[in-house]
C-alpha cells in the first residue's frame, strides 16, 4: 500500500495544488481516466471545506491530505483539526460520527460559533462530494474531522 501525504497551510490558494497532486497520484495508481475529473473535484471540495473550517475557527494547523493506493482502490483522506459538535477537546479522541459539523451551531466548541451561512456551505460541500463519490465516509471527533473518499482502480489488462 503506497501513500502520499500532503500538509498545507489553510489558505485557499493551496487547494488547487492538492487537487492537481491528487489527480496525478490517482492516475498513477490506476484510476480510470474518466473518473479523474471526479477525483479532482471531490478533493478540491473537501480541501476547500477543511480550509474554510480552519479559517472560520482560527486554527493555524495545516490541513492534511493522504492519498492511499490500495490493491483494488484509491482513497483520499482530507483531515481538519476542528472539533466536531459535542466534542470535548480536552478529552482528545473520537466522540462519534457526524455527517455535518454545523448540525448544532457552537455546541461544545471552544472556537467561535458556527454561523448559519457556514452551516449551509458545509452541508452544500458535503452534498457535492456525495454526488461525486460513491464511497464516502465523514467522521468527526474531538481532534477534528476526516472525509475519506474511495474510487476503484481499473484492472490491468494483460496482453497475450
Amino acid at each position: 500500500m503506497a501513500t502520499v501525504e500532503l500538509r498545507f497551510s489553510a489558505q485557499p490558494e493551496h487547494v488547487r495544488t492538492a487537487r492537481l497532486v491528487a489527480a496525478a497520484v490517482a492516475r498513477r495508481a490506476g484510476v480510470d481516466e474518466a473518473v479523474l475529473d471526479e477525483v479532482r473535484l471531490a478533493v478540491g471540495e473537501a480541501c476547500s471545506r477543511a480550509v474554510g473550517l480552519h479559517r472560520s475557527h482560527g486554527i493555524t494547523a495545516p490541513v492534511s491530505v493522504a492519498l492511499i493506493e490500495e490493491e483494488k482502490s484509491f482513497s483520499v483522506e482530507v483531515a481538519d483539526e476542528v472539533p466536531g459538535p459535542g466534542a470535548d477537546p480536552a478529552l482528545g479522541g473520537p466522540v462519534g460520527a457526524s455527517a455535518t459539523r454545523g448540525a448544532t451551531p457552537g455546541a461544545g466548541l471552544d472556537g467561535p460559533d458556527y454561523e448559519s451561512d457556514a452551516d449551509g456551505e458545509d452541508e452544500m460541500g458535503l452534498a457535492v462530494i456525495s454526488g461525486l463519490v460513491d464511497d464516502v465516509e465523514v467522521r468527526s471527533g474531538a481532534k477534528g474531522g476526516v472525509i475519506r473518499m474511495s474510487w476503484p482502480k481499473t484492472p490491468a489488462t494483460v496482453l497475450p
